[in-house]
């Protein structure tokens, strides 16, 4: 069984790797989504795999990393596309959850990536 949760996030970027006059070149912002999704069989007690409460506290941290932050800055996210961006958060997040098997990542409501690792 897969369950998810869906969180997001504000942060500025820009691309400094895109042609001249590329319109990513310059500093703009997004709200990003970012959906996780753990995988897992519902313990005889519980019935869930995980509380969601317990999935939010856990990545909360990882989201104040990113949240109202310029991404360029952080390190190792220096040319932050959403494809970077998503393995950056994946490597934050996969220690934190072994039962990490996926996670969506939207810049805006119909662009994204999805990394499964």
């Amino acid at each position: 069984m897969i369950i998810y949760k869906t969180f997001s996030f504000d942060s500025a970027h820009y691309l400094p790797n895109v042609p001249a006059g590329h319109k990513c070149g310059g500093m703009h912002g997004h709200t990003y989504t970012l959906k996780v999704f753990l995988a897992g069989e519902p313990g005889p007690e519980t019935g869930w795999i995980l509380d969601y409460t317990d999935l939010k506290n856990r990545i909360r941290p990882v989201i104040r990393l990113l949240d109202h932050k310029l991404l360029n800055e952080i390190p190792g996210l220096e040319n932050p596309t959403a494809e970077k961006l998503s393995t950056w958060i994946w490597n934050k997040i996969k220690p934190i959850f072994p039962e990490l098997r996926r996670i969506e990542l939207n810049e805006t409501p119909g662009t994204g990536v999805i990394y499964e690792g």
